[in-house]
């Protein structure tokens, strides 16, 4: 199985919601809940980095923060849909 054309969606959540999830598997894992993963400027920098991969790729993106998984299951579904029925509109 090859892809000729695979569909790339980057995902991003705001960076509130990404340090409540970074400090609860940092407690599950009995760590320190203060360190730089969880600073609030480096995750900020972090999302401005990928969306600038995102954004120079041309790739689709998607803000998973308040969406569920069927939800963003969903989403993508519908963006490789549009895709293809792009590719057969050529």
């Amino acid at each position: 199985y090859t892809l000729v054309h695979p569909t790339i969606v980057g995902l991003t959540t705001s960076p509130e919601r990404l340090i409540q999830i970074r400090r609860n598997r940092l407690l599950s894992l009995n760590q320190s809940p203060e360190t730089r993963y969880v600073d609030q400027e480096t995750v900020v920098a972090e999302l401005a980095f990928a969306r600038r991969i995102f954004s120079d790729q041309g790739w689709a993106v998607i803000d998973v923060t308040r969406r569920s998984i069927e939800e963003t299951a969903a989403a993508i579904i519908n963006l490789v849909n549009e895709r293809a029925s792009k590719e057969e509109q050529k």
